[in-house]
């Protein structure tokens, strides 16, 4: 007998008997098995697309230096292409989380992961400063919205006790697409002129276009979720983010964005700039640089999603807000000629300043019902990710009389901001999604 594979969106007839044991959800991957077969296909499209955003994301400031060179920019110039992405990415967030709430989890997952792709590519075609400014910030839209998008739909699979380090392990992504795009950035600018090299760097993004196939076919959304937005009323809505049960909470959670987003911009957009202008290293030497940072993300995102369930989510942002920013104040006042001491402390600072977003979507998500989820966290999310924006600007036009490890200080200042955020916020952890 013949069955018609399920839309993306909708639910699907289970094959396992009525009245199977739920998988094992103790032990190290306990949170991987709790998720069952359908969760965990989420996990691997909402991981896949993560992991991909970040590595199109990552074209960008890996090129900064043969792009500021062969447009002949100034350190103002390449920090508004970065701040005219993530301003942007605040318009496609939100309209992807209202997409989400009408449409579903799954066809905004698609439709974000689509367009990131497109415009990636479309920059390595770019003939002028004016085009590429264009398409990185039409880059935004689909870049702003895959992540709130991908959360949410795992976040409805997890289960309370498993959230966060669930949506931690989603986060790790991150560094993953960063590590690709370090491997492939090194072997491009090894082989190529510069001045094709980054061309060729945004072509790569190309390859997102093969998950969205996947995608298509294997995941759906959770069925609980699909339930609830059936019925609702009023799912999909800006003005209920904003009526006087939940104003307050958006307006927090976009100055905790804000500071969070605002502090690791700054480096990420940064960083690789400030390793070859005011460190003097060659491509292979900021890519072993780039490897401690990278690999301190990466355990900084699993440990942080551990933490967020163990401390709650508050402490674990509070812990990492002062951890992230000390972390910073020290790695740009390493003495000249101390690079060994700045190899090492790549590893502390990647890992502060990535388990501080662990807790993130497990805790947007428990802020908002169902029927405004996407909304919620979509505009929270990246509002505070365009308002953060400002920092990378601030930092370019900055660094040409501090210099950019001394501009690169300012990224404190957000972290600052995420600590005050959480006091109009509620702590959430063990929290069921309604």
């Amino acid at each position: 007998m013949s069955t018609t594979p399920p839309t993306p969106g909708t639910t699907a007839p289970e094959t396992s008997a009525p009245h199977a044991p739920l998988p094992a959800a103790d032990g190290a991957l306990g949170w991987l098995r709790a998720l069952g077969p359908r969760g965990r296909r989420a996990f691997a499209g909402a991981f896949g697309g993560y992991a991909l955003d970040s590595y199109d994301y990552f074209t960008l400031p890996l090129s900064m230096v043969a792009l500021a060179a062969y447009f002949g920019l100034n350190s103002g110039q390449t920090g508004l292409i970065t701040t005219v992405t993530l301003v942007v990415s605040a318009v496609g967030g939100a309209a992807a989380g209202v997409f989400a709430d009408r449409f579903g989890r799954v066809r905004a997952l698609m439709l974000t992961v689509g367009l990131y792709a497109v415009f990636t590519v479309a920059c390595g075609f770019a003939p002028n400063y004016e085009t590429l400014l264009v398409f990185r910030a039409l880059q935004g839209l689909g870049f702003g919205g895959e992540w709130a998008v991908g959360a949410i739909l795992v976040a409805e699979y997890a289960s309370a006790r498993h959230r966060g380090r669930t949506l931690g392990a989603v986060q790790s992504a991150w560094a993953a697409g960063w590590a690709l795009a370090v491997v492939v950035y090194t072997l491009v600018f090894q082989f190529l002129d510069a001045d094709l090299a980054w061309r060729v760097m945004f072509w790569t993004g190309a390859l997102p276009a093969l998950l969205v196939i996947w995608v298509r076919r294997r995941v759906q959304d959770a069925p609980k979720a699909v339930e609830r937005l059936e019925v609702s009323e009023r799912k999909g809505s800006f003005a209920e983010i904003f009526r006087p049960g939940l104003l307050r909470t958006t307006l927090f959670a976009v100055l905790l964005s804000t500071g969070v987003q605002g502090g690791y911009y700054t480096l990420a957009t940064w960083v690789p700039t400030y390793l070859k202008s005011d460190r003097g290293l060659t491509v292979v030497n900021t890519g072993g640089y780039l490897t401690f940072l990278i690999s301190g993300a990466f355990i900084g995102y699993l440990t942080g999603g551990y933490l967020t369930d163990r401390l709650g989510r508050k402490r674990n942002i509070v812990l990492f807000a002062i951890l992230s920013a000390v972390s910073i104040l020290v790695y740009t006042h390493i003495p000249d000629g101390a690079n060994t001491l700045l190899l090492v402390l790549g590893f502390p600072l990647g890992f502060c300043m990535s388990a501080i977003f662990s807790g993130f979507g497990s805790y947007l998500s428990e802020l908002y019902p169902t029927a405004v989820r996407g909304t919620g966290q979509g505009f929270t999310y990246n509002t505070g990710r365009a308002i953060g924006a400002v920092f990378p600007t601030l930092v370019g036009f900055l660094a040409d009389s501090w210099g950019v490890g001394g501009a690169l200080v300012f990224g404190a200042i957000g972290y600052a901001l995420a600590v005050v955020a959480l006091l109009g916020l509620p702590e959430t952890r063990g929290k069921e999604l309604l």
